[in-house]
């Protein structure tokens, strides 16, 4: 007797913020949906993100009497994107987005803290917002998820861990940026990490969620709630069709291929194409070989659900700023060959470290967006040479803040200077020699740089001049957060190459997040969210969280579109589905 091949409503190929937010909305109105990842754990990039998501216009910053006109967001877009500006997908976007959190917070066991005190990244842009715009999943205790769902779900990412436990930008972080120096920091910081030895010698693992971890715990909690599959170690492998409407998943299963029929549709939300080299070869640049780049997403992002989409007449759009969400990143040998990924966010903008080319001097405002950072490095570095910077620090600084994966006091540190990763000099003219910087420039740089920044001010690149630098830096330093100057050696520096979170370059979709054919006319039963879809910010990074914000909602505008009776033939716009409050 032949296998009887299941089916489903909705097949979702990959279990990030995109496909689990799908999942989740299509479970909920009615369908029987399962989520195939390719990968042994669930939760992609999300799960090594920060966890943030711009969410303008959301029902939390209403709450706390946060009132904005949408035409004010949509003139920061509009500045922000230029002529990338898509009318119709913002439109579609600033519409759902404030109902996609009030459908998961009212509806789901994804509850949300508002970011009301986070700006966005360009404040000198007209429309910029000063708070009230971005969201963040709660922390979430691990043990409110099934055992079986838990042991898939995918750990923090270890670069960005303390002792395997997440830390949460805000008071959590600063707790443990201050526990040497505040009795109240020291009990928060004693407490979290009591408690996180017992839960790894309970559970193996931590169960004190937040940032990403919490965001897709939360939303794996959910979806074992609604009877949503979830299977890893699943990778797909074609789509079916038939005719013209893509109707299933064939999947390679521990027994072999195994075809998954869907009635309404497949939604590819696996993860975009940071580590496909070939693709990184033909659309980054500076990348000759495709190798000139070190991604933060897990490896099993490498391109397939591009490839999907293509396979049925999907076209990516390349015609981006850039194809890929810059992060700037250190190189961790952590032994064994093992070279891990840091992402530098929170250092930049402290003050008492500056950024620095092989020439020696400075070439952007380092407490600006971590985009901003390797855009400016990528144009300041002369072709043919290696793209990198240095960032250049005293010793009071790294045993105030720490520097890339060297913790602050009272954690020990000297042990990454015997594994090259942090270079060290009793003066600057030694650190250069050890970092192959030139002298003269590095010495010259710092000179200049410390005449103002005694004063705090920066006045070539304006360090500390808008509301989102102010927020990098460190409050209780004056008169500017995000300055000091860098006069007592010795010196420490690490060096910073191209990485990202992700790949802006994606499938074009239409507002309903449909895949679109080379004539703009969507694929039937195909749909596209996360990074799998062209980023609707044109490749650019107007506000922290502009990846995971539109891809919960376009996730949610799937699920929710999926869910239509007819809704391949549907033309009706995102602004008519029924409120969330009555779905």
């Amino acid at each position: 007797m032949a296998k009887r091949e299941p089916r489903y409503d909705l097949v979702v190929v990959g279990s990030g913020a995109a496909g689990l937010a799908a999942a989740v909305t299509a479970a909920y109105h009615g369908l029987k949906v399962v989520v195939v990842e390719k990968a042994d754990t669930l939760g992609g990039a999300t799960a090594w993100s920060g966890g943030w998501m711009w969410a303008p216009l959301n029902p939390l910053a209403r709450t706390a009497g946060i009132e904005e006109d949408p035409e004010t967001v949509r003139t920061y877009l509009r500045h922000e994107l230029g002529e990338r500006y898509d009318a119709t997908k913002i439109d579609a976007f600033l519409d759902a987005t404030p109902r996609m959190v009030a459908f998961f917070h009212q509806k789901t066991a994804l509850q949300f803290a508002d970011g009301n005190a986070i700006a966005d990244i360009h404040g000198d842009t007209p429309g910029a917002g000063t708070g009230g715009r971005s969201v963040i999943a709660a922390p979430f205790d691990g043990r409110k998820i099934a055992p079986g769902t838990l042991k898939k779900l995918r750990r923090t990412m270890p670069e960005t861990a303390f002792l395997g436990m997440p830390i949460q930008a805000g008071p959590d972080l600063s707790a443990f940026l201050t526990c040497t120096r505040s009795l109240k920091s020291f009990i928060h910081v004693a407490k979290r990490v009591s408690r996180h030895l017992v839960d790894l010698a309970r559970y193996g693992r931590t169960m004190q969620l937040v940032n990403g971890v919490a965001l897709t715990g939360r939303l794996a909690k959910s979806a074992d709630d609604l009877g949503v599959e979830l299977r890893v170690a699943a990778p797909a492998k074609r789509l079916i069709k038939d005719g013209e409407r893509v109707t299933g998943v064939v999947i390679e299963g521990p027994e072999g291929e195994e075809t998954l029929h869907a009635r309404r549709g497949v939604v590819l939300a696996a993860g975009g194409f940071p580590w496909d080299v070939s693709r990184r070869r033909e659309l980054f640049p500076r990348a000759p070989t495709g190798q000139e780049h070190w991604p933060l997403p897990p490896s099993t992002a490498s391109g397939d659900g591009l490839r999907l989409g293509e396979s049925v007449g999907g076209v990516i759009d390349t015609g981006l700023y850039s194809p890929v969400a810059w992060a700037p990143v250190s190189l961790v040998p952590w032994g064994n060959d093992r070279i891990g990924h840091f992402p530098h966010i929170i250092d930049r903008g402290k003050p008492g470290l500056i950024g620095v080319l092989k020439s020696g001097r400075r070439f952007v405002n380092e407490a600006h967006g971590y985009y901003d950072y390797v855009d400016a490095m990528i144009k300041a570095v002369p072709e043919g040479e290696e793209v990198c910077s240095w960032l250049i620090c005293t010793h009071r600084f790294q045993r105030r803040y720490g520097l890339g994966i060297t913790r602050p006091a009272p954690v020990p540190f000297r042990h990454w200077i015997r594994k090259g990763y942090l270079k060290r000099g009793r003066t600057l003219a030694e650190l250069a020699q050890a970092c192959g910087i030139d002298p003269n420039g590095l010495e010259g740089t710092v000179a200049k740089y410390n005449r103002h920044a005694a004063r705090g001010e920066d006045p070539e690149f304006g360090r500390g001049s808008t509301l989102y630098n102010l927020k990098q830096g460190d409050p209780a330093h004056g008169p500017n957060p995000c300055v000091a100057p860098l006069e007592q050696g010795p010196f420490y520096a690490v060096k910073v190459v191209p990485g990202c979170f992700g790949t802006f370059a994606g499938l074009k979709t239409n507002a309903h997040a449909q895949v679109v054919d080379a004539q703009g006319e969507p694929i039937a039963g195909l749909y596209a969210a996360g990074t799998d879809m062209a980023s609707i910010m044109g490749g650019h990074y107007p506000a922290g969280g502009i990846n995971l914000g539109p891809a919960m909602t376009f996730g949610y505008i799937a699920g929710r579109h999926a869910s239509e009776p007819g809704a391949e033939q549907d033309t009706t716009h995102p602004t008519d589905f029924p409120k969330y409050a009555n779905a």
